[in-house]
């Protein structure tokens, strides 16, 4: 007789692991390899990394998955290597060839291609991404032969720097905003400079405030003897935010979601308006949003016990 499954009793981790990711797995994968080993009962991530795409991959477990989003809006730094002369039906390694040209580029052209993208441009967005059409991605409509229009994007190109170039490979460093697609980028650049082009590799390098100081590999995680010890603490996520500092009384008030005029009760408070992290002494209240007046407007709270 079939012995009943027993289900897993899953742990209450509160934390941020900031993984570098392998080649070959979806960020998905990852995050669910990185969940089992930590025996954490909810977990995140922060926005994904292409299976073909390595770095900096920030998972968030237990309360810190309340604060994701900030990560998903956050300003990403890549570091890229373009193959001039071949585009690929997917702009990347994983897709198929689709022409392969001469390449007779100079470095003067690459750096004048370069200046062409920096600052805010116009992307479309790859068909073979995870942007849905009436509910379905666009990537399956790519594998039944399906082009679809799409809309340009408007996003920034903060920094793009060429880092080396020995033909036809193109080394780039990119930081840009949300939204952005390397491999459109690389698509771009290799139109601009009259030869094509495909991303034969990508690593994530900085997500936002979060670098690669700390990362860890998925095989190190997996075989770790204490891989709790590798959580970097929830405020991890907000490091970019001035901090709030609220009394004992000004702190239930802020859990009990109300709105505070900040004065003479508060240790410290920021001198320009916006959103901010709050604390009672070393704790983790959540965020919020300081107004005019000093106004505290609660945002995300976490549980007091949370930390």
């Amino acid at each position: 007789m079939n012995q009943p499954k027993v289900k897993r009793v899953r742990d209450l981790v509160d934390g941020v692991l900031l993984l570098d990711k392998p080649v070959g797995f979806s960020s998905n994968d990852a995050l669910i390899k990185a969940k089992r080993v930590l025996n954490a009962k909810k977990a995140g991530h922060t926005g994904t990394l292409d299976p073909f795409a390595t770095g900096l991959l920030p998972l968030c477990f237990g309360e810190a998955t309340k604060f994701s989003q900030d990560l998903l809006e956050a300003d990403k730094t890549y570091q890229t290597v373009v193959h001039l002369g071949q585009t690929t039906d997917t702009g990347d390694t994983e897709g198929e060839v689709l022409e392969t040209r001469d390449v007779n580029v100079t470095l003067a052209q690459i750096h004048a291609v370069l200046e062409q993208f920096r600052g805010p441009i116009a992307q479309v967005p790859p068909m073979y991404s995870a942007l849905k059409r009436d509910g379905k991605p666009l990537y399956e409509y790519a594998r039944a032969g399906i082009t679809l229009e799409r809309e340009a994007r408007h996003v920034v190109i903060h920094k793009l720097e060429l880092v080396a170039y020995q033909a036809p490979m193109l080394t780039l460093s990119v930081t840009c905003s949300k939204g952005t697609y390397i491999r459109v980028l690389g698509q771009d650049i290799g139109a601009a400079l009259g030869c094509g082009a495909h991303l034969n590799a990508l690593r994530r390098t900085q997500v936002g405030p979060l670098t690669m100081e700390n990362m860890i590999a998925l095989d190190a995680l997996v075989a770790h003897p204490e891989p709790l010890s590798l959580l970097a603490p929830v405020d991890a996520l907000l490091a970019s935010f001035p901090a709030v500092q609220l009394t004992d009384a000004l702190a239930q008030r802020f859990l009990n979601g109300q709105r505070l005029a900040l004065g003479k009760e508060t240790v410290a408070v920021p001198a320009q308006p916006g959103r901010v992290r709050v604390y009672l002494d070393d704790k983790l209240l959540g965020t919020a949003m300081l107004g005019d007046y000093a106004i505290l407007a609660p945002e995300r709270l976490i549980a007091f016990t949370a930390q």
